[in-house]
């Protein structure tokens, strides 16, 4: 019988505390201005490449609260109704611009304008600047109404500390050098990594091994047979 298995890498919560700020220092105090709705700006746009963390914030954003207001995080393939403007959502977390559909763009400048005339707060992901993002002319000028930040990736050194601390967090000991060696030959994104090192976690509790690099070898060495 397989063991309880420790879910490191699976979807877990979204927070802002739970964010890696590394270079994101100001983006990140924004995001908290914006989860108390007290930024003096109602519209904010971040924008960088897959995995760096825009989807994490706009979810932590998406469980907050302000009095008897909530906030409404939608995604490009959310349903027309996600769309509509409603008095009792304060905050609007648009993610992933860039695949809206034509439709959806009609959607999302009409929310836009809504949220202007109400005072409303919104932020909006997407994988580039709002100034090449491949949507119709007018919703991308609404995209560069607030403030605009990218969104960076962490360095090597940070993604290796982030993780030693989460492994730790849970009771995982880790032998030197299984993470740089994650990191040199795997996606180097931190959802991938975190669920790489999960993986690796469940086989060392079913062959009752610590982790280390010899394991980490036998495990992907079992995984390409697989």
């Amino acid at each position: 019988m397989k063991q309880l298995v420790l879910d490191l890498g699976a979807d877990q919560a979204h927070s802002l505390e739970s964010f890696e700020v590394g270079q994101n220092a100001e983006a990140t105090q924004l995001m908290g201005q914006f989860a108390a709705r007290s930024s003096r700006e109602h519209f904010a746009y971040l924008w960088g490449g897959a995995g760096v963390g825009k989807s994490h914030l706009l979810k932590a954003l998406a469980d907050t609260r302000h009095g008897d207001k909530t906030a409404r995080y939608i995604s490009p393939f959310s349903i027309e109704s996600e769309f509509v403007y409603l008095p009792e959502v304060d905050l609007y977390l648009l993610d992933d611009c860039e695949k809206l559909s034509p439709v959806a763009q009609i959607d999302a400048f009409a929310l836009f304008n809504e949220i202007r005339a109400n005072g409303a707060f919104m932020v909006c992901s997407g994988a580039v600047a709002p100034a090449v993002l491949p949507v119709r002319e007018d919703l991308r000028t609404r995209m560069g109404w607030g403030l605009i930040y990218q969104i960076h990736g962490l360095t090597d050194d940070e993604k290796v500390a982030a993780l030693s601390a989460a492994a730790a967090a849970r009771g995982l000991t880790l032998s030197p050098g299984v993470l740089p060696y994650l990191l040199s030959h795997f996606r180097r994104d931190m959802r991938s990594l975190s669920t790489m090192l999960d993986s690796l976690d469940q086989y060392s509790l079913e062959t009752q091994r610590p982790i280390t690099l010899p394991l980490l070898r036998e495990w992907l060495q079992a995984e390409a047979k697989e």
